[in-house]
């Protein structure tokens, strides 16, 4: 067993909170996401794990044994670094094999196990290079296979891939979820990068201010999220968050200038919780004509085309809404425009900016009814 749990963990630079009493269970075998923005906590929680920070109150285990205080070396487990750390002086082989001849394999055995696994990350014919000689997805792949050598009861990552381009990073996350998968290694993965997270992670721990928001599958934070920080840091484009007033008479939410009918349920629990903001997702929205019944009303703000769907940016007196449109969809800047919401899609959010209402349906297809915008 080599999962990994936090219990209780605390950790403070002088008068600065960076992680305050974090529990969290890493589950055997499991690749779990710390996300969250810069100063959150995330790299502390990793770097305690790692042994390179010592926390100020609480205890560690990896699999069944307490690591609180154990020094780095004994604790079994692999970090790959942001910037790779790779030895400039060494060849891509005697990276890769640093940490069998620390642990004294015979060379044999070394050479035999680093080919082995070069080939496996595609850079076994770079073995004789130095790292001022590779590509950064090179440097990445040396990293991880130096990391995958000593076969550690966890993987760490910090960041792996921000050094990359975007195209690259697309097949380096694909490369790393694969290897996770075949080797069935708990990993522990930090960035700030939500499509990172929602592609690799089986589970995502959002973090902010040194506390775990919200602990989840990627669907789960996506669809469910627990407040309006989670709602609006998981998803590119961002949820859309509206200020929503309850009209007792007509039973249903006001948005803008529009009421968007609600279920009986629904509308009592935003009354009893003071519901005062709405969320929707971009492509939860349809685009209609000003001119329909019980639509936003709103103007044409930015419109822009990203191959295989369109996003358009829509002002409602001084909110910005984004929706997600069909391809090839056009009008010009200025131009009126409606917005219909399906309440089912919707989620609702108090004054301190807690969930209180979720999303009711998450079936494909789902969404209002649309008389389609024609383009100009």
């Amino acid at each position: 067993m080599s999962g990994i749990e936090y219990r209780g963990i605390e950790k403070r630079f002088g008068n600065v909170a960076a992680l305050r009493t974090l529990d969290l269970a890493i589950p055997d075998g499991a690749f779990m996401v710390l996300l969250g923005p810069s100063g959150c906590g995330k790299t502390t929680a990793l770097r305690i794990v790692a042994g390179l920070e010592s926390p100020t109150a609480g205890s560690l285990f990896i699999g069944d044994r307490e690591m609180t205080h154990l020094e780095p070396r004994k604790r079994d487990v692999a970090m790959v670094f942001q910037g790779y750390a790779l030895y400039p002086h060494m060849s891509v082989a005697d990276n890769i094999a640093y940490p069998l001849r620390i642990r004294k394999v015979p060379e044999d055995e070394r050479r035999r196990v680093v080919v082995q696994v070069a080939r496996s990350l595609s850079v076994d014919h770079l073995l004789e290079r130095r790292p001022r000689e590779l590509s950064g997805g090179q440097r990445q792949r040396v990293a991880l296979a130096r990391a995958i050598v000593r076969k550690p009861q966890a993987f760490l990552m910090d960041e792996p891939l921000s050094n990359l381009d975007a195209q690259l990073r697309v097949t380096a996350r694909g490369e790393i979820k694969r290897l996770q998968k075949q080797l069935g290694t708990t990993t522990l993965y930090v960035t700030h990068d939500q499509v990172e997270a929602t592609t690799m992670a089986d589970l995502v721990a959002v973090m902010r201010d040194g506390l775990l928001v919200q602990l989840g599958s990627p669907g789960e934070i996506y669809d469910r999220p627990t407040d309006r920080f989670v709602a609006t840091f998981v998803g590119n484009p961002p949820m859309n968050v509206l200020a929503a007033s309850l009209d007792r008479e007509r039973r249903a939410i006001r948005v803008g200038d529009a009421w968007v009918p609600v279920t009986n349920e629904t509308f009592e629990r935003c009354v009893a919780a003071e519901a005062v903001q709405l969320g929707v997702r971009p492509e939860d929205l349809a685009l209609v004509e000003a001119t329909d019944e019980g639509c936003i009303k709103g103007e044409t703000y930015v419109v822009e085309p990203m191959g295989s769907e369109t996003l358009v940016e829509i002002k409602v007196g001084e909110a910005r809404v984004i929706v997600r449109a069909e391809r090839g969809w056009e009008r010009p800047i200025g131009s009126p425009v409606g917005i219909k919401i399906a309440a089912a899609s919707a989620c609702f959010f108090d004054a301190a900016g807690a969930t209180v209402v979720h999303r009711m349906d998450r079936s494909p297809g789902v969404g209002p009814e649309r008389t389609p915008v024609r383009a100009s």
